[in-house]
């Protein structure tokens, strides 16, 4: 999420907690996985064959709430670790792409494997309630953590990845990050999702766009339209790479028209990130 509304992160951290046990309402699927040739799900796609999605996509981000699979749209965005294979099943066969939300910058207190993170790496809490700042310098460990959880999505049949929190050089994170450190870090988790077959979208770090449009296949961005940061997308688009937006405290009459100009997948969202949209 974006680090600069503290009030706005507070809710919506809470808000994830409340993710757990989320389920498809679909009558008309039993939740099964669609079975490979040998009874497996179906493995994810190799490395060159990863999904790459376009300008303009439509596209439905919820991550609290009992997922709501009615929204006529071809992408899901949802929480990783709180959306089951199941569900991850049932959205694809409906023709849907799916993204799995996960923190890379930052450690959540809530998650599973919490535990497995050195003290040590732990830095300021980034305004989110229950969240600190990872040193993003330790690259070696977190490849280890990052990688179990790109394992999970992929296992689970996502499309792609959405990596949250990453621009902790531009934050008081408790580490002496640079840009360069960032960069590195940035470019490790794009090659952690790509050597598993996912795709991988860019979260915020407008600053870096140029130097890691070539590492991404599509941006997510929160609050360009109220920052006026948007045409800091563009490398996005004139690279033939979708940009998904998402403003909180504007109605869609004050951006649509210009996210159209910038062929922007552009959605009014409430804070806490449920199933309610309203698109461009």
């Amino acid at each position: 999420m974006k680090t600069t509304t503290t009030a706005a992160a507070a809710l919506a951290a809470f808000a994830l907690l409340l993710l757990t046990g989320c389920s498809s309402d679909s009558d008309d699927d039993d939740g099964t996985p669609e079975p490979g040739p040998t009874g497996a799900p179906t493995p994810a796609p190799a490395p060159g064959e990863r999904w790459q999605p376009k300008p303009g996509t439509a596209w439905q981000w919820q991550l609290s709430g009992k997922l709501d699979t009615s929204f006529d749209v071809p992408v899901y965005d949802v929480d990783g670790f709180n959306t089951s294979q199941e569900q991850v099943a049932a959205l694809k066969r409906a023709g849907r792409r799916t993204i799995c939300y996960v923190s890379t910058g930052a450690w959540e207190d809530f998650r599973p494997d919490s535990g497995d993170f050195p003290g040590d790496m732990l830095g300021k809490g980034n305004g989110w309630k229950g969240e600190r700042w990872l040193d993003v310098r330790r690259l070696a460990d977190l490849e280890r953590l990052m990688g179990k959880r790109f394992d999970m999505c992929r296992d689970k049949g996502f499309d792609a990845v959405e990596p949250d929190n990453m621009d902790a050089y531009r934050n008081e994170s408790g580490f002496p990050v640079t840009a360069d450190d960032q960069l590195k870090f940035n470019r490790m988790i794009a090659k952690l999702a790509h050597d598993r077959g996912l795709a991988v979208g860019l979260k915020n770090d407008l600053d870096q766009i140029p130097q890691l449009v070539g590492d991404y296949d599509f941006a997510v961005n929160e609050q360009c339209a109220q920052y006026h940061e948007c045409d800091e997308l563009t490398p996005f688009v004139r690279a033939d790479k979708a940009v998904f937006h998402v403003e909180y405290e504007l109605s869609t009459d004050r951006f649509c028209a210009r996210s159209k100009e910038l062929k922007l997948s552009s959605l009014e969202k409430k804070l806490e990130l449920g199933p309610w949209r309203k698109s461009c």
